[in-house]
């Protein structure tokens, strides 16, 4: 990519925090304050919201309460309400709360589907045909998320060749957009653009994400990489919400105030309102008796105080 390549003049961002972000707390998260928290969104302007997901509360019980939130929330035209849905009973949750999106994944690392999953790569994604299939008949959007993409805590470096791989099956099944992940946060702006580009090749820009974990101080130096490349939707999570299970005491989901806050720097539209946002990541930080993990909202929130 020439260095003169303009950036995008706008970016779409993806707030996770209700769901991959809370799905990592241990402690009980009432159903009223996800609510509040995804009205508090949408009021700072995101205008896409990973809610919920449908899963066995066996294994996620943080989200056990997933048809109550999804009943509770607001939905403003204009504003995109996902799921993630690992199977058909999943994907029924999902119909029966008017999603607007279901979520799917598969690894790109077959030792992490293995271990996680307890099936091959190509098995997991066949899993989800059916839920493609039935959402796009239901006029649902697909997004598919490749994790792994950048790095595996089991087997270590990932080919960009298997990340290609995958990304071809779950176009494949049906899926409409796909997501780069780097689940551990390993990855580094060079390969980031490798992986990226490998990735264009196949998927439409407008229909491309990254997902980066911030474990290793990378996150926003590798969306400034994909920035490079025209690429324009990226996920976060408020507040920094969501760590790495892979890396004991590191942080997890980039904190979407951070990424708000460099993309304003650059002259990047979001339509995001940085101030509201800042007390969406208080509100739900507070609620969780902690401080927000982004460097962003403890910085405005410390500036509010002194003044």
């Amino acid at each position: 990519m020439p260095l003169n390549t303009p950036l995008p003049t706008h970016v779409t961002l993806v707030d996770v925090g209700p769901r991959d972000g809370l799905q990592n707390e241990a402690q009980p998260v009432a159903a009223a304050d996800k609510v509040a928290l995804v009205h508090r969104l949408q009021d700072a302007g995101l205008r896409e919201i990973e809610v919920t997901s449908y899963v066995s509360p066996k294994w996620v019980p943080q989200m056990a309460d997933a048809a109550e939130v999804m009943a509770g929330i607001r939905r403003p035209a204009g504003v995109r309400h996902s799921v993630l849905t690992p199977n058909m009973k999943g994907f029924e949750g999902a119909l029966a709360a008017r999603a607007d999106e279901v979520v799917i994944f598969a690894a790109a690392s077959e030792a992490f589907s293995q271990r996680n999953i307890n099936c091959s790569i190509a098995e997991s994604i066949e899993r989800f045909r059916p839920v493609a299939e039935a959402a796009r008949a239901h006029g649902m959007k697909v997004r598919a998320a490749v994790s792994c993409a950048l790095g595996c805590p089991y087997q270590g470096e990932v080919p960009i060749a298997a990340v290609d791989d995958v990304v071809q099956r779950l176009l494949d099944i049906g899926s409409d957009h796909i997501g780069i992940a780097d689940t551990i946060g390993v990855g580094t702006a060079q390969r980031v653009q490798r992986v990226m580009e490998a990735a264009m090749k196949r998927v439409p820009l407008a229909e491309l994400s990254g997902h980066f974990h911030d474990t290793y101080g990378q996150a926003l130096t590798n969306i400034y990489a994909c920035l490079e490349l025209g690429i324009h939707t990226f996920d976060a999570s408020v507040a920094g919400l969501g760590g790495c299970p892979y890396a004991k005491g590191a942080t997890g989901n980039v904190a979407t105030e951070d990424v708000v806050y460099l993309l304003h720097g650059l002259g990047i539209a979001t339509g995001i309102d940085l101030d509201k946002l800042v007390d969406a990541a208080a509100f739900i930080s507070g609620a969780l008796g902690r401080k927000p993990v982004s460097r962003v909202a403890n910085a405005l929130l410390a500036k509010r105080q002194n003044t």
